[in-house]
Formats: structure tokens, C-alpha cells, sequence
């Protein structure tokens, strides 16, 4: 707690996904440690923040790439400095491939990048806020993990798989974290999106429209990252209190099997 809301870092904030979940948090009384790779000089990032310390005042912004470890270290350091104890942690940073490539045309690099950001930044980064929180003094609710995955944990894109493998293996990742810091009053969940309205989808957002129109998702609309967010929310303020390891969809339905 700061002044008596809740804390939460949330990585990759400033745009997309991030950006949703952290002004929707802000907007429900959290004090939120924004990340993001990009200065805090940047002009979007200026804008961001100016928005978010709007509904949220001593919310702030640390620049920093989670593959890096010192980054990392820094990150961390700086985030448990500005908010005093962490209630929550919103993993949502991420990336896609530079260029999408058939699987027998993938690159190490391209793989290295991917896993580098997605699955060890990640990785390294809540278990450095999890033996911190656990640390932290009894709280009276249950702390909150969140790993931002995709539908890509389990759906084939052979024209991206270092992308999927990352996600499948972030959703392990959820269900250990699970697994090992329930005792310490701390759940964990996964949330996994469908395609959502960002500049990640956005060159292939008329591919998607297409498929959508055709009947891809029974809820037949993009998802918006206020959507993830409002997901998000409730999973922070406990609403699923005594579940933990939760794998939550939100993806307009995507995910039913169906003949």
C-alpha cells in the first residue's frame, strides 16, 4: 500500500495491452510503477504518463529493458524505492519477431530476441519481485501475479513460432510461480488475449477483420486493451481469491471447441 492504495508494476505500459491494464488499474485507486523500454523523454511516453498521474498522482515511469539483468536490477529496485511495498506485478511486457518467417526459415537471432524478452526477461524479473513481496510484511488480501500470455501459449503459427514458443513456455511459467508462492498469500493467473487493437496486430488487423466477420469469435468484434484491463482488474482486486493458476481468456470466445 501507498498512501492507501494499492501498488502495482505493470511492464510494457506505456502503449497497447500495458497501457490498458495500467490506466484501468490507475482508474480503480492503484499507485502504478509503469515499464517500458522507452526514455522518459519520449514524447509518448510524456503523454502516457501525463494521463496516467491525472486519476493516479504518485504513479511513475522507469525506463528499462527486462532481458538486460542489470536493467532489470534497476527496474526492480527503482519501482519497491517509489511504491514502498508491491501489491501486485502485471507481467505484459513483450515482442513479436522482426519479421515474420516460416519456421524452417527462422533465424537464432530472431528466436534469441523473442525468448530473451518474452520468457528469461520475464522469468528473472518476477522471481526477483516475488522474493521481495514475499519478504514484504503480512498483508490482509492475497498479493497478485499476473502473466499476460496469448492465445499463441496453444495455437500454431508456423510463420512465428518463436512468438508461440515464448507464450507457451510463460504459460508454464504462470503455473509454477503458481504453484510456489501460494504459501506466501501470493496468487498467480495467467490471462491470455485474443487479437486486441495494438501496433502489434496492426498490420495484419484486416486479416483478422476478415476472419472475424467469417464468424472466428462468437463475440464478433476486435478486443480493445481496456478489455484485458478490466480482466486484469479483477484478478488484482481478488475477485478470484481462492483460485490461483488460472488461466483466463480474453479472446471474444476464440478459444471454444466447436464442430
Amino acid at each position: 500500500m501507498k498512501n492507501n492504495r494499492k501498488t502495482v508494476i505493470v511492464t510494457g505500459a506505456a502503449r497497447g495491452i500495458g497501457r490498458g491494464i495500467s490506466m484501468e488499474l490507475a482508474n480503480a485507486g492503484y499507485t502504478v510503477c509503469a515499464v517500458g523500454t522507452r526514455p522518459a523523454d519520449d514524447e509518448n511516453v510524456r503523454a502516457y504518463l501525463a494521463e496516467l498521474t491525472a486519476v493516479s498522482p504518485d504513479s511513475f515511469y522507469i525506463s528499462g529493458d527486462i532481458s538486460d539483468a542489470g536493467d532489470r536490477a534497476r527496474i526492480v529496485d527503482g519501482a519497491f524505492a517509489g511504491l514502498g511495498e508491491v501489491d501486485a506485478l502485471v507481467n505484459n511486457a513483450g515482442v513479436a519477431p522482426n519479421v515474420r518467417n516460416d519456421i524452417l526459415e527462422m533465424t537464432e537471432e530472431s528466436f534469441d530476441r523473442v525468448l530473451d524478452i518474452n520468457l528469461r526477461g520475464t522469468f528473472f524479473l518476477t522471481q526477483a519481485i516475488a522474493n521481495r513481496m514475499i519478504a514484504q510484511k503480512p498483508a490482509d488480501f492475497r498479493r497478485t501475479i499476473v502473466f499476460i500470455t496469448s492465445i499463441s501459449a496453444v495455437v500454431s503459427s508456423i510463420n512465428r513460432g518463436e512468438y508461440c514458443i515464448s507464450k507457451a513456455g510463460l504459460s508454464m511459467t504462470a503455473r509454477l510461480f503458481a504453484d510456489r508462492l501460494a504459501e506466501h498469500g501470493i496468487n498467480v493467473y495467467e490471462v491470455r488475449p485474443g487479437i486486441i487493437a495494438t501496433d502489434m496486430t496492426a498490420g495484419v488487423m484486416e486479416k483478422y477483420l476478415r476472419l472475424i466477420e467469417g464468424g472466428l469469435c462468437p463475440i464478433p468484434r476486435i478486443g480493445q486493451p481496456a478489455d484485458v484491463g478490466r480482466a486484469v482488474r479483477s484478478l488484482c482486486d481478488g475477485f478470484l481469491g481462492y483460485s490461483t493458476g488460472e488461466v483466463i481468456n480474453v479472446d471474444g470466445g476464440m478459444m471454444i471447441p466447436k464442430l
